[in-house]
């Protein structure tokens, strides 16, 4: 063989060993944690997310360890993961996100909580899937209530587009976020899906690489945790509009689905895949 043939070769075993995403003990250990989040908060229902909200979520968000940090000036950072529901009721794979945010007031000291947000329309998530949203500008966002049979009766929270929580020192409760950017990891997304994988690509099911088992199982509780509320509530799965496709259950093949509706595109996005045909 030539060198010049060797050398393409070799290229093209490079090209299709980075092209297979392995995700790391970082990306392993943040989809662990949101677990034990989701897990966690359904775990005593006088503080649990109410079955109604999570029945006919669009989307959930979940941040765990996000650190608030403040001397006079307060800060708010964490990482966390992000599936969006198919129209017949189950869960994409996860994107990872970061949250981002900042407020002002005298505050002092360090603080760790978890964080949960529950989409309740398609308007944030038009935006997050091209890069980011920022929360009460993109869209409205609202302490959310808890108690598993707990209502929403505030003109506040009947508005939002987005209702958030906050767990620190084991007390959940509803948390105003507004003005914290929510914004796509894509070095996380790289790590775990592959070169190049956009946030379309993952509630598609378009990404080249599979997740890792960690990865899967964050949306694995997701659809227990659907359909505990679910049960709790005594129905059928609420109808949702068309976002995302299904991600695969398993790296083994599946069936065709049909094309769902794409994402609606925002200005100045911060990373836009073309629509598909």
């Amino acid at each position: 063989m030539s060198r010049l043939p060797r050398v393409a070769a070799l290229v093209l075993a490079l090209s299709l060993a980075s092209s297979v995403a392995v995700a790391g003990p970082v990306e392993d250990e943040r989809a662990r944690n949101a677990i034990r989040v989701l897990n966690e908060i359904r775990a005593i229902p006088e503080s649990a997310i109410p079955d109604k909200l999570f029945d006919e979520a669009r989307a959930v968000v979940v941040v765990p360890d996000a650190l608030k940090i403040g001397l006079v000036l307060g800060g708010r950072r964490g990482h966390g993961l992000l599936s969006v529901k198919r129209a017949d009721g189950t869960w994409s794979n996860p994107s990872f996100v970061k949250l981002t945010g900042g407020s002002i007031g005298f505050q002092a000291g360090v603080q760790s909580s978890d964080i949960v947000l529950v989409f309740r329309s398609d308007r944030g998530l038009d935006s997050i899937v091209n890069g980011k949203i920022t929360l009460g500008a993109d869209a409205g966002v609202a302490a959310g209530p808890v108690g598993r049979n707990a209502s929403t009766a505030t003109d506040g929270q009947l508005k939002a587009e987005i209702w958030s929580w906050s767990r620190a020192r084991g007390m959940f409760a509803g948390i105003a976020l507004d003005g914290a950017v929510l914004s796509i990891d894509d070095a996380a997304n790289e790590s775990v899906y592959g070169r190049d994988t956009t946030p379309r690509m993952i509630f598609e099911g378009r990404a080249m690489g599979a997740p890792s088992n960690a990865v899967v199982d964050f949306r694995d509780h997701l659809e227990e945790s659907s359909a505990l509320a679910r049960g709790q509530r005594g129905g059928t799965p609420a109808a949702t509009a068309t976002v995302a496709a299904a991600a695969p259950a398993s790296t083994a093949p599946v069936a065709a689905e049909p094309q769902p509706q794409p994402f609606q595109t925002v200005e100045a996005p911060a990373k836009v895949e073309p629509l598909p045909h």
